[in-house]
């Protein structure tokens, strides 16, 4: 009589970090309930019961919404907590629900902040947005830079570096300009510096494609480099020629667009501006339709792709890679325009401060598309512009901290993407022809 043997399996035991493990919906359920709570206990005694914020939308400032500070802080408050709740609840049929609820909390965060602190007082809204738009266009740029070259398979982390060069060859030809002697009106002077500075951001891309796709450099390695000379260079011309030299401090006049200007709130906020944040926009445009749109597009996301089957059905990739790194590095000197040329009329050290590393964090939000790089270097441009309202406002914070506030927001987002945006397949890797 044949006796059936059973087998048996041993259970696996599960590991104290399967018990506990932590995601990032709990994550920011965790960090919404800690908020909720702070508001909950701290509002009602630190800002007086009948203190309200008014909210304005227009030019005067004068006219808005009345908005009373303490229980619109409650009310936000019970929503944080109660979404942070339902954010740590593990049942599958609320996934939809606790992604909607913690992105309502999320977009919270900018009204309940601006209401608070100007609790009893008054914020303008169309100032706050015309701030944001601005201090996003050399972050935006960046991204745009940022892009170009890496949607062909080149990693650029000398966006900054050619920034800093822009900003500074800018500046230093438009000084050299008006003192030359040539007659040139200061609006002709300034054109030309914009072109110089452009163009020196595409010869530091140059150098980077020289390195990075001629001579197959690290690229990482090749981006550091040309940051590090960008510091040096810059400083010497500083020292050589601004610091002797009688520089005028005017920069690029507002332009405002006839009958667009007269929208109410968009038309300030949109249609009230300097070239270059124009020149922002007409770049997003065009970076979008050249990518999406055209056949050296297709190419370009192809090469970044696989490099290989792009040349197996005949594109040339290194000249493709050439060009794209070149049209980005154009880009990025425009950016830097925008510090010395744009915004103040100077040159100072390092005066980029870090923005074109936010510019590829903006390029990583955006998951590399020219549109999600935008929506990324306005949430970088609103937190700029929300530390100096902060600053504006009084807030007992020393300076140092509210400057550190975009900085601070470039670590949550890319803390919140890691693993989450995927680069093109082939960026970073340097093309061996089979």
């Amino acid at each position: 009589m044949a006796t059936a043997s059973s087998t048996w399996t041993p259970v696996e035991a599960r590991s104290w970090r399967d018990t506990l493990k932590i995601t990032r919906t709990g994550i920011f359920s965790v960090f919404f309930i800690l908020i909720g709570l702070w508001i909950l206990l701290s509002a009602p005694q630190n800002i007086a019961g009948d203190a309200s914020t008014l909210l304005t939308f227009d030019r005067t400032g004068q006219q808005g919404i009345s908005v009373p500070t303490v229980p619109f802080a409650v009310v936000v408050a019970l929503l944080y907590v109660a979404g942070g709740i339902v954010g740590l609840l593990s049942t599958p049929r609320l996934s939809r629900i606790k992604f909607i609820w913690l992105l309502v909390n999320g977009l919270l965060i900018i009204p309940t902040v601006l209401i608070i602190i100007a609790a009893g007082g008054r914020t303008n809204i169309v100032v706050m947005l015309q701030e944001s738009l601005r201090l996003a266009t050399p972050i935006v740029l960046g991204a745009l830079a940022g892009i170009w070259c890496e949607r062909s398979g080149v990693v650029n982390i000398a966006i900054e570096g050619m920034m800093l060069t822009g900003a500074a060859l800018g500046f230093v030809s438009y000084t050299l300009l008006l003192q030359s002697g040539l007659g040139l009106s200061n609006e002709w002077a300034q054109f030309l510096a914009v072109i110089i500075a452009v163009l020196s951001g595409g010869l530091m891309a140059v150098l980077h494609a020289w390195l990075s796709i001629t001579f197959k450099t690290n690229q990482i390695v090749s981006g550091t480099v040309i940051n590090i000379l960008a510091i040096g260079l810059t400083s010497y011309l500083r020292l050589e020629v601004l610091v002797n030299a009688e520089a005028a401090r005017a920069t690029l006049q507002t332009v405002q667009i006839p009958l667009l200007k007269d929208i109410p709130v968009m038309g300030d906020v949109f249609f009230t501006g300097k070239p270059i944040f124009y020149g922002m926009f007409m770049l997003l445009l065009v970076t979008h339709v050249v990518l999406y749109y055209t056949r050296w597009g297709l190419r370009t996301r192809a090469v970044g792709e696989n490099p290989h089957a792009a040349d197996t059905l005949g594109v040339n990739v290194q000249r493709n890679r050439w060009i794209n790194v070149i049209i980005g590095g154009l880009i990025a000197g425009l950016a830097g325009a925008w510090f010395s040329l744009e915004t103040s009329g100077a040159f100072d050290d390092q005066m980029t401060a870090g923005r074109g590393f936010i510019a590829l964090a903006a390029m990583i939000f955006g998951k590399w598309t020219p549109i999600g790089a935008f929506g990324g270097g306005l949430l970088f441009g609103f937190s700029d512009a929300l530390g100096q309202r902060f600053q504006f406002l009084g807030v007992p914070v020393p300076p140092q901290f509210l400057q550190m506030v975009p900085y601070f927001v470039t670590l949550v987002v890319l803390a919140g993407l890691i693993g989450k945006s995927s680069a093109p397949k082939a960026d970073g890797i340097p093309y061996e022809k089979s």
